[in-house]
């Protein structure tokens, strides 16, 4: 059946959405004193997305590390707290700074030193623990900050701010942003894609964490799946070929457009845009995903866990793939760093499940001419106490979250390769160069050609952007 305009009626019965919508163009015109113009809706982007510089980097891998690494047992070297394994944390260093509520009702904070030796490597000379081999072997092509400030205290609301800059669900995420304000590499493959280490537990993981927000759905995170189906519902169902599904999308886009025509809403479009984005994916998301065509030296770089699908060491080459594909914004995500205990235990585990495929992927786009405009980025949603959560045994101990100052490394696209900021001799406090969440995301941004402050959406009568009202770019970070 064939669809034409002159099919419909010219005066189409309003929906209960473009109603709506409507009405409050038509409030908002009288109270703002202007007109509400029919195809303007009000939640438009102040201004047209884009390039607002030239950019050092033109797309980013986010490596995930969530629940939040001991910064003190692996970047952040401390003698003083072997040396004062067990005495009491000092008021003076705490300064009646908050605890969450899994530590803040100890009879005792005994400082713990870790258990776990530290080396100087590279010419940078930078510390790194014995858990991290790998890394240590790339120290110099690394920016090492460890001085990364958060505003929340726990895992969600902590998670929620460094993905969208704000501990409140709802706003849209960081790799949502960059689609929104850079668009597409390749019109085949999603802009924002999303790998999660299977088989892993630890603190929950969000759909909303990789959400666009108030943005189209668009530009939400597209997550792929270890198996022969990277992404659900992608395949076409028996019995349906290719010339099939052309012919239902033509159908589908024509009515869609009908649609968007008659109630002012740009939904249908956009629902379009995502199937026909799906019809091209069919093709192109298995081929991507298809790690059978490495050859064995990927393997030899990344280790052998990299032939298993879904581990951190295969993400880390399929990230690679899609960076090749001119996918805009990879974020992998590694559950299990959340130690309240057992810190002897568990961390090793954790170091050897993922800092040999971390390091491979910075070396792997180095040769492949990759890195320089690639941003890679390491770290989690905040760092570990100095003292103990828990009993402080001679042979373990446990560390609580902590909000004030964590260690972060990034590579490649722009960023100078350093150790960056200092914390005071406990690790307790930042003691020069902070790098709050908003700034970072502010030089992120900036890295990749676009100004924080004019990268802005309107939605509900106001301007919204990553960095809320805030942030700085810190050229200290820049090469």
């Amino acid at each position: 059946m064939s669809v034409h305009p002159s099919s419909f009626d010219p005066l189409p019965e309003l929906g209960r959405r473009s109603l709506l919508s409507a009405a409050g163009l038509g409030l908002a015109s009288v109270a703002l004193g202007g007109p509400g113009r029919p195809g303007q809706p009000q939640e438009r982007a102040v201004e047209l997305p884009g390039l607002h510089h030239a950019p050092r980097a033109r797309r980013v891998i986010h490596l995930f590390q969530s629940g939040g690494p001991s910064q003190l047992d692996l970047f952040d070297h401390k003698p003083l707290l072997q040396q004062r394994n067990g005495e009491e944390l000092p008021d003076s260093v705490r300064r009646g700074q908050r605890l969450t509520g899994m530590s803040g009702n100890q009879a005792s904070l005994p400082l713990a030193g870790t258990q776990f030796d530290f080396a100087r490597h590279g010419e940078s000379q930078a510390w790194v623990s014995e858990l991290l081999p790998h890394t240590a072997a790339i120290v110099d092509r690394l920016c090492i900050v460890r001085t990364l400030v958060t505003d929340a205290i726990n895992h969600d609301p902590a998670a929620t701010f460094l993905f969208s800059g704000s501990a409140l669900a709802g706003r849209p995420s960081l790799g949502a942003w960059l689609s929104y304000g850079l668009g597409s590499l390749n019109a085949d493959l999603p802009e924002f894609c999303v790998l999660v280490t299977k088989d892993k537990g630890g603190q929950p993981l969000y759909k909303r964490l990789w959400g666009s927000g108030f943005l189209s759905s668009r530009h939400q995170g597209v997550q792929l799946r270890a198996g022969s189906d990277p992404v659900l519902f992608l395949q076409d169902p028996p019995g349906i070929d290719r010339v099939t599904r052309r012919r239902m999308l033509d159908t589908l886009r024509a009515l869609h457009q009908e649609d968007a025509a008659r109630s002012q809403d740009e939904g249908p479009l956009e629902r379009s845009a995502q199937a026909e984005l799906a019809f091209r994916c069919q093709a192109s998301v298995p081929e991507a995903a298809d790690l059978a065509s490495e050859p064995a030296s990927t393997f030899e770089l990344y280790g052998e866990d990299a032939r298993d699908p879904g581990s951190f060491a295969a993400n880390c080459v399929l990230a690679r793939r899609l960076i090749e594909r001119d996918v805009r914004f990879v974020q992998l995500f590694h559950q299990g760093w959340d130690q309240h205990g057992g810190v002897t235990r568990d961390l090793p585990r954790q170091c050897a499940e993922t800092d040999r495929a971390s390091a491979a992927l910075v070396v792997d786009l180095e040769r492949r001419g990759l890195l320089e405009d690639t941003l890679v980025v390491w770290g989690g949603e905040f760092g570990r106490t100095c003292y103990s959560q828990g009993k402080l045994t001679a042979t373990d101990y446990g560390r609580d979250h902590h909000p004030r100052c964590t260690t972060m490394w990034l590579a490649g696209g722009g960023v100078r390769p350093q150790v960056y900021g200092a914390t005071d001799d406990f690790g307790y406090n930042v003691a020069r160069d902070p790098l709050h969440v908003h700034d970072l995301h502010a030089t992120l941004l900036h890295l990749l050609g676009l100004d924080h402050e004019r990268l802005t959406y309107r939605h509900q009568g106001r301007r919204y952007r990553l960095t809320d009202v805030h942030g700085e770019v810190l050229a200290g970070l820049l090469a």
